[in-house]
């Protein structure tokens, strides 16, 4: 018998991957491609969009052959900040558009001064001055560098709705989409800004539908459900809001470490978006604010230091055990600074006055961790949060995990696993739309940290 399972594409800027997953959350079949980029009108490097659609096309007909499996539902999380801009033929009219590649000053400078300048409509709009990772001014920008392109647009999907359109054939936006430093959401009004209405942007947007809705597929003959798509940072967080329901911080570490808080409803703030934060919508529509540090990277650039002078290899630093003992020492021998930049705290230290490169190792951690606190903090305040959750590969470090905990004594401090988040969340997404069992309370795998002591729940 054919066992009941949902297609997830995971779309990410490098790799691009497809999960089956059956009715308890098992990963039951997985593949992943990488594409070769192509090139915009200006040569800047970007996303192919025709090998991804005939990708996902072949991919799929791929799993209809398999007669083991059955497909009830199709759903998809991609990476953020790439509209496709499809013609009345439902074509793409364009590139898909590098979030990375330059924007023009003089564009941006026009667009914040017609608008009631940078500070106002950031803090409306909850999004950092980004450029190009502001969706809504790469629209802003096509209207006015390519008038007559822009009258051709009959819609601008994000890219996950995008992906739901070429099974559905019924173009729509989602607030996940919307909502994650897009420059488009007015989070104090819950609608579109006014700017997109004055630009005649809000027309070339397509009907919002709930993220947990999930649309009959155009193709006859299968019957199966294709949800609306999901940008990657809110799938991830979807698996934590459906197991936990006491107020919550989740730190996702990676190159970047983002606090995400869903249960802060308090309005940003000059000086928060002036320190890296800034707030998306989840998938039900509710405000999540968030804060980054790029710890990731300055780890991994560190490490390579510590190594280089103390003639080991890098590989050491990966399951460094925690040394309270260090720890003392290292703080009677200089208070570490609580800084609120991520610039070169540890660059700026000397190797050479550390006993041995554990010891240097345990103070670099410390000097992350303390950025960390702050970062953190930006979002913690004035929320009720009683558990903090690290996943990604921090959660892994002894050293980073004991340190936090010590840092949040009133807060209960976890190390969080699970397989393949953002895939998990797309489809816990849809859940009521496939999936006739209860959703498994043991998808996320914890284990609790306190100062002295690790305990595996």
């Amino acid at each position: 018998m054919s066992k009941p399972v949902i297609v997830v594409f995971d779309v990410g800027k490098t790799n691009k991957k497809l999960f089956l997953f059956d009715e308890d959350y098992n990963i039951v079949f997985e593949k992943s491609a990488r594409f070769i980029e192509t090139t915009d009108e200006d040569g800047f490097p970007c996303e192919n969009i025709e090998s991804l659609r005939l990708s996902v096309y072949d991919s799929l007909s791929e799993i209809f052959r398999m007669n083991e499996f059955k497909v009830k539902a199709v759903n998809f999380s991609t990476y953020g900040a790439s509209f496709v801009y499809i013609g009345d033929d439902g074509k793409p009219l364009t590139p898909l558009y590098n979030y990375l590649k330059e924007y023009p000053e003089d564009i941006s400078n026009k667009f914040y001064t017609q608008y009631g300048g940078k500070d106002q409509l950031t803090l409306q709009t909850a999004s950092p001055a980004l450029g190009s990772l502001n969706s809504g001014l790469q629209l802003y920008r096509l209207k006015h560098e390519k008038p007559e392109l822009f009258k051709r647009i009959k819609y601008a999907l994000h890219l996950p709705q995008y992906m739901s359109y070429l099974f559905t054939g019924r173009p729509c936006s989602d607030l996940t989409s919307i909502g994650c430093h897009t420059g488009l959401w007015d989070f104090e009004k819950n609608r579109y800004h006014e700017w997109t209405q004055h630009e005649g942007i809000a027309l070339k947007l397509a009907p919002i539908l709930p993220a947990n809705v999930a649309i009959p597929a155009l193709f006859p003959g299968n019957n199966y459900k294709v949800g609306v798509g999901l940008h990657d940072s809110s799938a991830a967080l979807i698996p934590y809001l459906f197991n936990f329901h006491e107020p919550f911080i989740l730190i996702s570490t990676g190159t970047w470490c983002i606090s995400l808080n869903p249960f802060n409803q308090l309005p940003l703030t000059v000086d928060q978006l002036n320190n890296d934060c800034l707030c998306y919508l989840q998938y039900q529509g509710k405000p999540v604010k968030a804060s980054r540090l790029f710890s990731g990277y300055e780890h991994e650039k560190q490490i390579k230091r510590i190594a280089a002078n103390f003639n080991t290899n890098i590989i050491k630093y990966r399951n460094v055990q925690f040394d309270p003992g260090i720890v003392s020492y290292l703080k009677v021998r200089e208070k570490s600074e609580i800084n609120s930049s991520i610039n070169n705290v540890f660059d700026n230290r000397e190797l050479s006055e550390f006993r041995n490169d554990i010891h240097a190792y345990h103070q670099l951690v410390m000097d992350l961790v303390n950025q960390q606190i702050y970062s953190t903090q930006l979002v913690l305040k004035g929320t009720k949060v009683k558990r903090l959750f690290v996943d990604g590969g921090f959660s892994k470090n002894s050293v980073y995990m004991h340190l936090l905990a010590m840092a949040f004594p009133s807060i209960e401090v976890f190390s969080a696993s699970m397989a393949q988040a953002t895939a998990v969340g797309a489809a816990l997404a849809i859940h009521k739309e496939w999936n006739r069992r209860p959703i498994p309370n043991d998808i996320i795998q914890l284990k609790y940290y306190s100062a002295s002591q690790t305990i595996s729940i």
